[in-house]
Order: C-alpha cells, then structure tokens, then sequence
C-alpha cells in the first residue's frame, strides 16, 4: 500500500480512479480517515456506484451514521439495480445493529450478483458478529471461491475457528490472510495468538514481534506478548512489555492485575499491591481474585489501606 501510495502521487493529473486506488490502499493500511478523503473526492470527480461499497465500510470503521445513511439514501435513489447499492444499505444497517435488515440487504446485493465477494464477506462477519458460526462459514467460504485472494475472508475463518478452540486450522487461515496481506499488523497480531494456543510460544513471540513492527502502537500484540513471557517465566520482559500497555489502556483491570502478579514474582511487593488495588477499583468483578492475590501478599483486605487513594 505505501509503495502504492507513492506511485499514484508521482501522477501529473489525478482522475476518480486514481483517488479510489489510493483510497483502497488507505482502507488496507487502516488510515479510515485518508480513505474516506479519498473516495468522497473520487465521487466528486466521477459520480458512479463504484468504489462506494469501499467507501461504506470506511463510514462503518469510522462510527459516521449520518454520512453512511445519506450514501445509501444516494445508493437507493441512483443505483438500486446494482449489488454494490444493496451492500452499502447493508453497510447501514449493520452499523445501526439491526443484523437481519443487514444480512436482508446483504442477500439482495448477491441476488443481483451471486459473484459479488464483498457482500459475502460482510454477511460473514455479520454472523460472526452474533457467533452464527454455520452462516458465517458458508459465507466467507463462498466469498473465497469467488476471490481466493480476499484475506479478510481467510482472517473471518480464522477466527471462527479460533472461537471454537480449533487452533491449527485458526493458525493455517490467519497464516494465509498474512500472506496476502504482510504488512497488516492487526492480522499478525491474531495469527501469533492463534501459534500460541496451538502450543507455539516461541514462534508466536516472533509473529507478535513482527505486528509490532508494522505497528509500535499495537496494544494487543504487546499485552499478547505479556502474556507469553509470563507464561515461561520470564517476568522482566513481560513487565516491559505490559508497562507500555498500561500507559496506553490505563484502566483495563485486567492488565493491572497482570501487574500486580509480575510485581509479586519479581519481588516488588509496593507496586504488587499498587496494582492489584488499581484493578480492584476498576473492575469490582475482579475483587476476588485480587484480594486472593493480595492475601498472599500478607495484605489485609478486611479494611482499606490507609494509602489506598
């Protein structure tokens, strides 16, 4: 997508298509907002139906449901004949949450279009969405016969199969869905989860490592590798790495917690019990495990410490 990016900005004179290629690549490097400047400036240039299911999911990924309701209003009013329309309509509805309008529109779109991939991948994820699992892999199966090479398809069967402890063949479509698309960092972060579940620690520590390359700001792929390190005891990395988590997502319970546990291994009783009264206070739900924690620091919960605030 950079090296796209690059190549479309050396062009003497831009057209609509030059504007929807380089709003695909910002789709697919997650920049949603160049994206959106770059399609809505495509439609201006050249008002067509194509590019605007592209440009609904990035209304989608933003949370814009003025905008997105508007497109398909556009959608309705010019272009009700095509598959494209039918799936930005159910672009709409999807991100109102009503998930049966969506798939309705969804099916419309491929009635028109059997071999539309697009909208057999969004009806995918619509019952992944609501864990219809059946659906969902019928969906995202028919999308990859159609376009082998459509990785959010892989990655939407990947994660079905991770949902149901089924970790090898979670590893192998995520494996796949990184091999199309190398440079996403969200998608190394799930198939180094995936290795791991499948009992590959080591390796999945490497694939983690390779998402933060992509992306330093990752969060998940840092509190993943946490979690490893932790795991085979090595405390000193997983604090590392935590630390960098906390300062991003400073009131998640559950990475306090994971704190206080390497605090505690490491010896550092202070900010142990800091953190394991951080995450109690954030997550009442959690109390208990931490007041167990807590007691095998020797604290008593019975009442708050002085020095709790």
């Amino acid at each position: 997508c950079p090296q796209a990016l690059s190549l479309l900005a050396k062009l003497s004179v831009t057209t609509a298509w030059s504007w929807r290629q380089a709003g695909r690549a910002h789709l697919e490097s997650g920049d949603f907002v160049a994206a959106q400047r770059a399609y809505e400036r495509a439609y201006q240039l050249e008002p067509t139906v194509n590019g605007l299911e592209y440009l609904s999911t990035v209304y989608w990924q933003l949370k814009k449901e003025v905008p997105l309701a508007h497109l398909a209003q556009v959608c309705m009013l010019d272009y009700k004949d095509t598959a494209i329309a039918w799936c930005v309509v159910g672009n709409c509805f999807s991100l109102q949450k009503d998930a049966t309008a969506a798939l309705t529109f969804f099916q419309r779109s491929l009635e028109l279009d059997p071999n539309f991939a697009y909208s057999h991948t969004l009806a995918g994820y619509e019952h992944l969405g609501h864990e219809d699992f059946g659906p969902a892999l019928s969906s995202f199966r028919q999308a990859l016969r159609i376009a082998p090479r459509r990785y959010n398809a892989w990655y939407g069967l990947g994660t079905i199969y991770h949902c149901q402890e089924k970790y090898e063949l979670a590893e192998y479509h995520f494996a796949k869905a990184c091999a199309l698309h190398p440079t996403s960092s969200i998608l190394q972060c799930h198939w180094g989860m995936a290795q791991y579940a499948n009992g590959k620690g080591y390796q999945a520590l490497e694939t983690l490592g390779t998402a933060l390359r992509l992306d330093p700001h990752n969060p998940q792929a840092r509190y993943q590798r946490a979690t490893i390190y932790a795991k085979i005891h090595r405390p000193k990395e997983a604090l590392q790495e935590l630390l960098v988590v906390r300062n991003a997502a400073p009131r998640q319970a559950t990475v306090h917690r994971l704190l206080g546990q390497l605090y505690k291994q490491l010896g550092d009783t202070s900010n142990a019990l800091k953190s394991y009264l951080t995450a109690m206070d954030l997550d009442p739900h959690d109390a208990a495990a931490c007041k167990a924690a807590l007691d095998k620091l020797g604290v008593d919960t019975s009442e708050p410490p002085e020095d709790a605030t």
